[in-house]
């Protein structure tokens, strides 16, 4: 499914803030290659993923992106209908002309890179998140000076958070260079809900090469790796828990628990249902 409704507030001809409405159960790729953003989830849980991390975020709380491809996964049984987030772009090229004196200082390079920051439900961004509504109900008030007020009080706010704690770390965590390691994405992810594209695509690898490549670190196919990781760890879900088969599904990656309990069939011989009343029998 598609974003229902869009509304952007631009910049110098870039998209810098933007309202998006979004029909779930929706799986959204975004790529930030060239800038990072701020994205505030209103009223939806979300799973995101990236090429070195997989973060959960729930409503009204927010995270800031540093520059890589992500994947917004709005799935799973609590999320229907439509939901709204609130993006924030963050351009070097913007942050150059607002912070001109101080810019140099706040991407000054370090050798360890550092992970995307969860802001938890804050009451300050809250107030933010308010006043841009405001605008979005009203944009005939907008124009570029408020535009680059929004964008300074957005950064002095994020300073003053307790997840950060100063405009270094802010700037570094947005533009820190990534170290994208296949077999590392691959454990973070195969038990998610991403394609084999999409899962390329956090390695900076078309489908073809993601394939070739894969094949020569795990000797198999990435589909009958993938498929074999999730049955195994369904196996172990069925003997130590009491979920739903449903749910077992879910854990393992799989969003329709009838094409789960097929192949499960075809791997063990027996459904999920009739493997645990084996094992408790």
């Amino acid at each position: 499914m598609e974003a229902i409704t869009t509304q952007v507030f631009e910049y110098d001809g870039k998209p810098l803030i933007e309202k998006i409405q979004i029909e779930v159960p929706f799986t959204k790729e975004r790529v930030f290659q060239d800038e990072g953003c701020f994205l505030y989830m209103k009223d939806a849980d979300i799973t995101l993923h990236s090429a070195n991390e997989k973060m959960d975020i729930k409503k009204k709380e927010a995270v800031l992106l540093k520059c890589d491809t992500y994947f917004l996964e709005f799935l799973g049984k609590q999320n229907s209908g439509n939901v709204e987030v609130i993006a924030v772009h963050l351009y070097p090229e913007v942050l150059k002309k607002l912070y001109i004196h101080e810019l140099p200082k706040l991407i000054e390079k370090r050798d360890k890179p550092t992970n995307t920051k969860h802001i938890v439900d804050d009451a300050v961004i809250a107030r933010f998140i308010d006043s841009l509504e405001f605008y979005f109900d009203i944009p005939s008030l907008v124009n570029q000076d408020l535009i680059e007020l929004k964008i300074k009080e957005l950064v002095l706010l994020l300073v003053q958070t307790r997840n950060v704690s100063s405009v270094v770390e802010l700037i570094h965590d947005l533009y820190s260079p990534r170290v994208v390691k296949l077999k590392k994405v691959i454990e973070l992810h195969k038990f998610s809900n991403l394609t084999l594209e999409e899962l390329a695509k956090l390695n900076d690898m078309s489908l073809s090469t993601f394939k070739r490549e894969f094949q020569k670190v795990y000797e198999m196919s990435p589909s009958k790796y993938i498929m074999q990781e999730r049955l195994v760890k369904a196996q172990e879900l069925l003997k130590v828990s009491e979920i739903p088969v449903s749910d077992v599904a879910y854990e393992v990656g799989y969003n329709d628990p009838l094409y789960f309990t097929r192949l499960f069939k075809k791997q063990f011989g027996v459904s999920p249902s009739h493997y645990r009343t084996r094992i408790e029998s």
